[in-house]
């Protein structure tokens, strides 16, 4: 799913927005309950870019993108905090301080 570019964000911001997972098994948003995964192609975006950093949305999205999808891309990806509501340990204020950190524009 490509957020950003689908509204021509990612162009401008040079930033794009993909899950990890195109398709699983999963119950409710049980994370834990997530099997038969397919991960999503990442080459048209790879190839066609220079991305240089990959960041994740949380530990189980970096599990799931260091299990299917960094052997495949070559680039390790960076943790950041999840922004779920299940998160409860990290307010809204501190998970926007922490993500504009990470992200910053170089």
């Amino acid at each position: 799913r490509d957020v950003l570019g689908s509204r021509g964000l990612g162009d401008v911001y040079k930033r794009q927005v993909w899950d990890v997972i195109a398709r699983c098994s999963i119950v409710g948003s049980s994370d834990t309950s997530i099997k038969d995964v397919k991960v999503n192609d990442f080459s048209r975006v790879l190839e066609n870019s220079s991305v240089k950093r990959i960041y994740v949305n949380g530990g189980k999205a970096y599990e799931l993108y260091h299990r299917y999808a960094e052997k495949i891309t070559g680039i390790e990806a960076v943790k950041l905090p999840s922004t779920s509501p299940a998160n409860a340990a990290w307010n809204l204020e501190r998970l926007c301080k922490t993500w504009k950190e990470a992200v910053k524009f170089e």
